[in-house]
């Protein structure tokens, strides 16, 4: 059987993204006047969505029950419209229906990075960096973004991937000034790429993995948020130098589709600045001064 938190084919996919989205959706934001009618569970009734988009309440109930997930690209605008989404939800609504484009089919095994990629890395000492595959694996890294987040090189290649340590290592889950927030957007990030590319059996696995042991990952998969690439800034409390405040800045690869490189940046002469700086600087040190106590190390000033 099933568990409820692994990911479905691409027609339940579609018929649960609907539900989901017409379940948080006031009808009073989507402008229908109070009809006096006692609502059993909040949002958007399915006539109200039928009549939104000017399609049969026949076919909303087909598309919400998995019966067909064929659909014009008019009546998805319409759709998307009525569930007044955000970019990255219309988005994904036309990935998980039959219009998308079928996603090319993966390589077996880990992606390779380019050898060029794998030097620009290591050109970049003073900027953590990491090429990342469109499922978070951490595919390269330089010195810096292991000093700033992980050793990854200590870690079995099955386990190097972001979403998975944010929810399951005690240890990068810490680094988190706000993890609820950090949390939710891997699981976006993550849903995002479970629509567009639904039989990834390494993504599936991933999800059944983090479903079954994480509650929390249980409860924001079947939320159905998505989100794909922004500006993002980040806050970690690193053990040996306090908080640190970075941009986080994102590229795609244009040899490599289905990798990014992904650099975390500070604000020139900040607080967050001088604390990268030193942490770089600590870690390279000779091992005989990295194992002093860390409260002997002289730190500087913590971010706010």
């Amino acid at each position: 059987m099933e568990h409820q938190g692994t990911h479905h084919s691409g027609t339940h996919e579609l018929g649960e993204f609907l539900r989901s989205r017409r379940a948080v959706l006031d009808p009073r934001d989507a402008g229908l006047p109070d009809d006096g009618r006692l609502r059993r569970v909040p949002g958007l009734r399915r006539e109200e969505l039928a009549q939104l988009a000017h399609v049969s309440v026949d076919y909303i109930v087909r598309l919400e029950q998995g019966r067909t997930r064929r659909v014009s690209r008019p009546v998805l605008d319409a759709l998307a419209d009525a569930l007044q989404l955000a970019p990255d939800e219309r988005a994904y609504l036309l990935t998980v229906a039959d219009v998308a484009p079928t996603a090319p089919t993966r390589r077996p095994g880990r992606p390779e990075v380019a050898p060029r990629l794998r030097q620009l890395l290591d050109t970049m000492p003073d900027i953590p960096a990491m090429v990342l595959s469109r499922r978070m694996d951490v595919l390269a890294w330089n010195h810096a973004a292991a000093a700033l987040l992980t050793d990854f090189g200590a870690l079995p290649p099955a386990e190097r991937n972001l979403i998975r340590l944010t929810f399951l290592d005690a240890d990068f889950r810490a680094l988190y000034d706000d993890w609820p927030r950090a949390a939710r957007e891997c699981v976006a990030v993550l849903r995002m790429e479970a629509g567009r590319t639904p039989n990834d059996p390494a993504l599936n696995a991933l999800v059944g993995e983090l479903s079954v042991q994480d509650p929390d990952f249980r409860t924001w998969w079947a939320s159905h948020q998505v989100r794909g690439p922004r500006q993002l800034t980040k806050t970690y409390r690193h053990p040996v130098v306090g908080p640190v405040t970075l941009d986080v800045q994102q590229f795609s690869v244009e040899t490599h589709p289905d990798q990014q490189l992904v650099a975390y940046t500070t604000e020139p002469d900040s607080p967050s600045h001088d604390s990268l700086r030193f942490l770089l600087q600590w870690s390279t040190a000779p091992d005989g001064h990295q194992a002093e106590p860390r409260r002997k190390i002289q730190r500087p000033p913590a971010v706010g």
